[in-house]
């Protein structure tokens, strides 16, 4: 085995483990705002797949479209993790500023 095969294989096996306890994360959490701190390591996990086409690859088609599909995910993620938060928040009271129910002080306007 080569050194670069060698990186290949641990690139690869840090994205597959990110991308495990992301799912994981999702099944066991108990609610939506849980659930969603585990949005982060899918992408990092994306990227370290990328990084482990690259290696084995080099600059090919398949590493180029490795890399968009990785950038998608880091770019979209915190978009998407937002949206649901506002969505579930919205679901839940009605309007997503604080409330007074949640104990949070709230001037009105």
């Amino acid at each position: 085995m080569s050194l670069q095969d060698a990186a290949v294989y641990l690139l690869l096996g840090a994205g597959v483990a990110c991308e495990v306890i992301a799912c994981l994360g999702v099944v066991v959490m108990r609610n939506v705002y849980d659930r969603l701190h585990y949005v982060g390591p899918a992408a990092l996990g994306a990227v370290l797949i990328a990084a482990a086409v690259w290696a084995r690859e080099g600059p090919s088609g398949i590493a180029l479209k490795a890399t968009v599909l990785a950038a998608f995910l880091v770019v979209a993620s915190p978009a998407l993790a937002h949206g649901t938060a506002r969505a579930a928040r919205l679901s839940r009271f009605g309007d997503w500023r604080p409330q007074r129910e949640e104990g949070i002080e709230v001037e009105d306007s």
